[in-house]
């Protein structure tokens, strides 16, 4: 454990080398949205499974403009005409609907003048036109999607399309979230003098669940030693990953640290030479993963996008975010010893900071598209320069 705060990228590297790829299960397709794939899906069918038609219109052979046909039926969708269609014959046909025997194209309707049993074509009808052919979108025996494929909404209708109702899947983190303090007070509570409302339990629950885990426990502790460890504890029988908020610093009434230990948490890391979320913390037990993060509003945010959200990714299977960059709209002072996350709005191309960075301002979290990481050193980021972008999004 070194005895200085990490950059940043080596307190990222040590996280990342704890992290285990959690267990498949069977789950169902409308339940699978964000998860990552972990097995092959065959199609069972064709798809589509018989050649319909691509528009509302008349079914036909292909043929001349100008010729009167005689409607002999109608094709439906789910409802198919149980005819075969001859010379100087047409079938009204519908989106989708099953092409009948004997024809081989479709004229749509505004190229058709409708006479109730007959119909005229006013444009020339060449094989195929308007037709989806069987098999045109997925073949029967194919692999249509591959083992660590994040499932997004087409992937999920290709599955129901190739024939499967539940899907193995890398199963969702299952995440306890814990707000430490005995100054916090529940949402709408009326606060006395020095008291907080407990804004950290909603906003890294949000965060916890836009990154596709599940929030299994949600707990508030006060600033007790025996109370967080007996929290903890419970915490660590759920979960897969504990993340705190609150009294990982070197307080008298930061027991955060201590209770971790005491219940078999080994320390990986803490502290990290990063404005705000300095006095971040990082344990691991038997493959679980535990985070302390500062209870400063925005040092929770930060850290937890920098830290917690990249191990969900690898966790669950997903692929690491894409990194970004821009270009200051302004100059910026920087830290002397540490890299700082300064929240920042984009325009036109260029970023600009959203106002005061205190890390207890919330408003400047809401205000930003991103977080730009300004390296530290002397003097100010000048106006121009290339940055480094940290998405909001988990």
């Amino acid at each position: 454990m070194a005895s200085q705060p990490l950059d940043i990228a080596q307190a990222q590297a040590l996280v990342a080398g704890h992290c285990r790829l959690l267990p498949a299960e069977l789950t169902q397709v409308d339940g699978a949205l964000g998860l990552v794939l972990s097995e092959q899906v065959i199609a069972s069918y064709d798809v589509p499974s018989s050649a319909n038609s691509a528009m509302d219109g008349f079914a036909a052979r292909a043929g001349d403009a100008g010729r009167t046909l005689k409607l002999i039926g109608e094709s439906r969708a789910g409802q198919p005409a149980a005819i075969s269609v001859g010379e100087g014959e047409a079938v009204r046909i519908s989106t989708g609907a099953v092409m009948p025997d004997g024809a081989d194209a479709v004229a749509p309707i505004e190229v058709a003048e409708d006479h109730g049993d007959t119909v005229t074509l006013l444009e020339e009808l060449t094989g195929g036109r308007n037709v989806r052919l069987a098999g045109e979108d997925l073949r029967a025996g194919d692999a249509v999607l591959a083992p660590g494929r994040e499932l997004g909404p087409a992937e999920l209708g290709i599955a129901v399309a190739a024939g499967r109702a539940e899907l193995q899947c890398v199963r969702r983190a299952r995440v306890a979230v814990i707000a430490t303090g005995d100054e916090l007070r529940e949402p709408g509570a009326d606060l006395a003098p020095g008291e907080l409302h407990n804004s950290n339990l909603t906003t890294i629950g949000a965060l916890v669940r836009a990154a596709g885990a599940d929030v299994v426990l949600t707990s508030h502790v006060g600033d007790d030693p025996a109370a967080t460890e007996r929290c903890f504890s419970e915490a660590l029988d759920q979960a897969d990953v504990i993340v705190c908020s609150g009294g990982v610093s070197v307080g008298p009434h930061d027991h955060v640290k201590g209770a971790f230990m005491e219940l078999g948490v080994e320390e990986r890391f803490w502290r990290v030479a990063l404005r705000p979320g300095r006095p971040t913390w990082f344990g691991s037990r038997d493959g679980q993963l535990v985070f302390g993060l500062p209870g400063n509003p925005v040092s929770a945010m930060v850290t937890f996008l920098l830290f917690v959200a990249p191990a969900l990714r690898a966790i669950q299977g997903r692929s690491p975010q894409q990194t970004a960059s821009s270009t200051l709209g302004e100059s910026i002072p920087r830290h002397p010893d540490r890299d700082e996350c300064v929240r920042v709005r984009i325009e036109d191309g260029e970023a600009f900071a959203t106002g005061p960075q205190g890390s207890h301002i919330l408003s400047s979290m809401s205000l930003a598209d991103a977080l730009a990481v300004i390296p530290r050193g002397e003097g100010s980021l000048a106006a121009g320069s290339a940055i480094e972008l940290l998405s909001l999004q988990p």
